[in-house]
């Protein structure tokens, strides 16, 4: 062998022994693979010399354009070294960072915090069926009228709409929320205030992340709103269990003399109990935050749906102090993969709740919140609002009628003047997490009441009872399983 020339690797018999002509994958993906394995592996030692590509074109038969935009490929990717007359060399791999063998960690480890999400984690894994709470009649959705507005929105989109979404949001939608909310839930905003999310879970997360520091403390409605609870802990917050009585959230004397930084709770129809805060109630909550710098976090998730008397004004209409952040949803009045939210903010709030929400999240949906503007402005979300309204009210009333003929006054019935679901009483002798899970394996899907509790043992035993994907005909059927599955549990006590 002449001085200082590399020996050729033998790749054609290597390249054959593997190249399968019968392959699926194309000449080039498989020659590619097969190349980088092989100096991966070893098999091709570095600074072997592989053969000129005319003459590997040739012994396996393919195009030489093929080996050659190969070749290019595994250069680019620091594989090979090639240069002008100089053929093309395998290049050394990067030493190992660690000389000695570490075992992998196990592809389920978690963090601590991860693992402590998961373990007080609420979210169903079935979202649709009786009866699964918080979720709307989505096959009655107006999606002829929102294909239209979609195509039409869609013909007239301009770049900045197909790029990331800045500045809170669509303006029309911001302008059309702003409208609605003042009009039918009396909350006192302009569309400045108003800054466009992808849900409440992520209007949350903001609110935790800009207005808490880890180890502050957050009341929470007991038994509340899971999802809150969630997000708070896993930001680092001090989440606090208030009781709830008959005016909404009650919290004690010694609770008053420790001011939280944040507020949550659910004044228009509390979740999951169905309790409406009082007026006094509101005026005591509001002077306290107002004199002790707390914010108050209001979650208007569907009060639009009241069957007993019109919806109640919200409680950011009666803050003279900029105190209250309200969060709404179009998920209970529209769909929930819609995954549009919004938040109405103190006007020194915003631009901080904007610009961070482009920094954590970088959003976009911006052709779909025009069309949602659309939806709002042309009156087609008003009239849907009215027929489900009136689709609800009948789909509670058969579900109450029926829970009575079933058990008459022996299980009682709550929660239900407003929403999407109703509350289902259980003897204290019965587990409702038990009783949930036996109604599940009868196909059907409720929510045990002590799940939303911080507190133990749980104030409310019993089952959430969501109507809001159950057709009025298919109600009675669907409770006489899970009566039966609450009679067998009965029955064994």
């Amino acid at each position: 062998m002449e001085p200082n020339k590399r020996p050729e690797v033998a790749l054609p018999d290597y390249v054959q022994a593997h190249f399968d002509r019968q392959s699926p994958l194309a000449d080039h993906r498989q020659l590619y693979t097969i190349l980088q394995r092989g100096i991966r592996d070893g098999a091709l030692g570095a600074g072997g010399k592989l053969p000129p590509t005319r003459v590997l074109a040739q012994a396996l038969g393919i195009a030489r354009n093929t080996v050659v935009h190969v070749y290019e490929q595994l250069a680019l990717e620091g594989y090979v070294r090639a240069g002008v007359g100089r053929g093309t060399y395998v290049a050394p791999l990067a030493p190992r960072l660690t000389a000695t063998a570490v075992r992998p960690p196990r592809a389920a480890s978690l963090s601590r915090r991860g693992g402590e999400l998961l373990a007080r984690a609420g979210a169903g894994s079935q979202q649709w069926g009786a009866f699964v709470p918080g979720v709307p009649e989505v096959r009655l959705f107006p999606t002829a009228v929102w294909n239209r507005l979609h195509l039409r929105t869609w013909r007239r989109a301009s770049p900045q709409q197909m790029s990331y979404a800045t500045g809170g949001g669509d303006a029309g939608l911001r302008q059309a929320i702003a409208d609605y909310l003042q009009g039918t839930r009396g909350v006192n905003c302009v569309p400045e205030q108003i800054v466009v999310t992808s849900g409440t879970q992520q209007s949350l997360h903001l609110i935790a992340q800009l207005l808490a520091d880890r180890g502050d403390s957050v009341w929470l409605e007991d038994p509340g709103y899971w999802g809150a609870r969630s997000v708070f802990a896993n930001a680092g917050l001090h989440p606090l269990p208030v009781e709830i009585d008959a005016e909404g959230m009650a919290p004690s004397a010694r609770q008053l003399r420790q001011p939280p930084k944040l507020m949550f709770c659910s004044p228009s129809h509390q979740y999951p109990t169905g309790a409406l805060m009082s007026h006094g109630r509101r005026r005591q909550l509001l002077e306290y935050a107002a004199a002790h710098g707390v914010w108050m976090v209001e979650d208007d998730y569907d009060s639009e749906f009241r069957y007993d008397a019109r919806p109640l004004p919200a409680l950011q209409g009666l803050d003279a102090q900029g105190r209250v952040i309200y969060l709404g949803t179009f998920s209970k009045t529209l769909f929930p993969s819609l995954r549009l939210a919004y938040l109405v903010l103190p006007p020194e709030l915003v631009d901080a709740f904007a610009r961070a929400l482009g920094e954590l999240f970088r959003e976009g949906q911006s052709l779909q919140q025009a069309v949602l503007a659309s939806f709002i402005a042309e009156g087609h979300y008003a009239s849907h609002i009215r027929r489900m309204r009136a689709v609800y009210a009948a789909r509670r009333a058969a579900l109450i009628e029926t829970i009575g003929s079933q058990f008459g006054e022996r299980l009682p019935v709550a929660g239900g003047n407003a929403g999407l679901h109703l509350m289902l009483g259980l003897p204290p002798e019965l587990d409702d997490r038990a009783t949930s899970l036996e109604a599940l394996r009868a196909g059907i899907i409720t929510r045990p009441l002590s799940l939303y509790s911080m507190r133990r043992p749980a104030p409310l035993n019993g089952l959430i009872l969501g109507y809001g994907t159950v057709r009025e005909e298919e109600i009675a059927p669907a409770f006489g399983r899970l009566a039966a599955v609450v009679r067998k549990a009965l029955g064994k006590r």
